[in-house]
């Protein structure tokens, strides 16, 4: 048998990629048309709860991208207790394999992965599903994930005003300053959630509850508004779906089963099902299925986060490091 080795991508790595916001948005966006054209195979996530009291959970994302012709799985712990300890709420491993043989191809860090990827998901759902005209964002949530969703929702639309929230003050306010600095442009932190929602134009809900809390309510929501809700335990009422025009998911698969989602008890008392549901991104970005058809529409996106777009980023990193001789080889067998 020939060396195999596998390409390993570790954090300081991926900083030193210094991945461009329009590189990130364009490989998501790439898995996501492919999942769209039905060639992809998404496994719905599965969990490992080592035990409540550590206030966390492990998540395990297994996919298949036809036209990358890679396969992946990837392990992300969610604790949400971690800023205590000066951590990241997520720490992610990436593993990629060559799916006819299943040969390992390479390990990435994929921490900053899924950040990365998730606030593409979230302003490639609002490139096809928000007003063009959308001036006015609300983002509630300052960890994990959410710089890359305001970073990248702002690449695509230049706010006029940005409103973020946490529960801490300190949290918020540090997350609004790093914003204002590396955006170049004002960045809010108000002090309740209704002050940060009402009368935005994209509304992004992305907490991180110890329990279902409808905080986010329906009421406040401005007639043409999209609104991303997508934190692990819901935050948001049940009539939020009433007032939808359309509801869209990253997948169907994924969102109609399981533990956690921020609409899962929307699937779980029929308010979202095959029925009730407009579409999936993915078909929307492949232009199989309309995106947001008039300004008046009020939109939901909901998504969990797919195996498809942590693949198609990783990919798209291990391309540019091997360009930029960035990255480590290490013998497998």
């Amino acid at each position: 048998m020939k060396p195999i080795y596998i390409d390993y991508l570790n954090a300081l790595d991926i900083e030193a990629l210094a991945m461009t916001d329009a590189e990130i948005i364009g490989a998501v966006e790439a898995g996501l048309v492919a999942q769209g054209k039905g060639q992809t195979v998404i496994e719905p996530r599965v969990h490992l709860e080592p035990d409540p009291s550590f206030h966390g959970h492990f998540n395990v994302l297994r996919g298949y991208v036809a036209p990358l012709d890679a396969a992946g799985v990837k392990i992300v712990g969610d604790y949400v207790d971690n800023y205590m300890h000066g951590l990241p709420s997520e720490f992610g491993i990436l593993n990629l394999f060559d799916p006819r043989t299943g040969t390992p191809r390479a390990i990435l860090d994929a921490t900053v992965i899924t950040d990365m990827r998730t606030g593409a998901v979230t302003a490639i759902g609002a490139k096809h599903l928000a007003k063009k005209s959308s001036k006015v964002l609300a983002h509630i949530g300052a960890r994990g994930t959410a710089y890359w969703n305001v970073r990248l929702l702002d690449h695509l639309f230049d706010f006029d005003e940005i409103r973020v929230h946490s529960r801490q003050p300190e949290s918020r306010d540090a997350f609004a300053a790093k914003l204002a600095a590396d955006l170049g442009k004002p960045v809010l932190a108000v002090a309740d959630w209704k002050s940060c929602v009402e009368g935005a134009d994209i509304v992004v809900e992305a907490s991180r509850l110890p329990e279902p809390q409808p905080l986010l309510k329906t009421e406040w929501i401005k007639r043409g508004a999209l609104v991303v809700p997508y934190g692990t335990m819901s935050a948001v009422e049940l009539s939020l779906t009433d007032i939808m025009q359309k509801i869209v998911v990253d997948d169907w698969g994924q969102c109609k089963g399981g533990k956690f989602g921020s609409l899962r008890a929307h699937v779980e008392t029929g308010r979202l099902s095959e029925a009730t549901l407009h579409a999936e991104l993915g078909q929307i970005a492949a232009g199989l299925k309309p995106g947001r058809q008039s300004d008046g529409e009020t939109i939901l996106f909901w998504h969990r986060g797919l195996s498809l777009s942590d693949i198609a980023l990783g990919k798209a990193m291990l391309a540019k490091a091997g360009e930029n001789g960035i990255g480590q080889r290490l013998r497998f067998a």
